[in-house]
């Protein structure tokens, strides 16, 4: 792989071009992560909005008609639905892992087969979340385990 940089204090807005023969895993993965760094998301806590860099957020899950994000440092609320967020989100790095549940892939600690095809997602943060047996080879493709 070569990289360039061209440094010119005439340029007013920074931009990326790739150059490839193919479009690899690889190259989605590093394209999909550029794009995680110029996105902002606006969230509730206590009546207070704030913008959270996407690259926080480790999961996304719903219950009872409310949408919660779960980062590092606490829990916030967003007015978005699911699979609102699932669109927007999923070039990003998120995959659906149940009905309710959205994980960032990026968060992903390890894997454990458990009963009926489902999967024990264990997360950077300690948290266990159970993948359903609906999105199990989806979340495994995602992540390259297989093909």
């Amino acid at each position: 792989m070569k990289i360039e940089i061209n440094v010119d204090d005439k340029i007013e807005e920074t931009s990326i071009s790739i150059s490839c023969k193919g479009l690899t895993p690889e190259l989605q993965k590093m394209i999909a992560m550029l794009r995680i760094l110029d996105k902002k998301f606006a969230v509730m806590r206590d009546g207070e909005t704030f913008l959270l860099d996407v690259a926080e957020i480790i999961y996304i899950e719903a219950i009872d008609r409310k949408t919660f994000v779960y980062t590092k440092d606490g829990v916030y609320e967003s007015g978005l639905r699911l699979y609102e967020l699932e669109q927007q989100l999923g070039e990003c790095g998120f995959c659906r892992v149940s009905k309710s549940c959205l994980v960032q892939l990026r968060a992903v600690k390890s894997l454990k087969s458990d009963i009926n095809r489902r999967i024990r997602v264990t997360l950077d943060n300690g948290e266990v979340i159970i993948a359903s047996r609906q999105y199990a080879d989806e979340i495994k493709k995602k992540l390259g385990l297989v093909k």
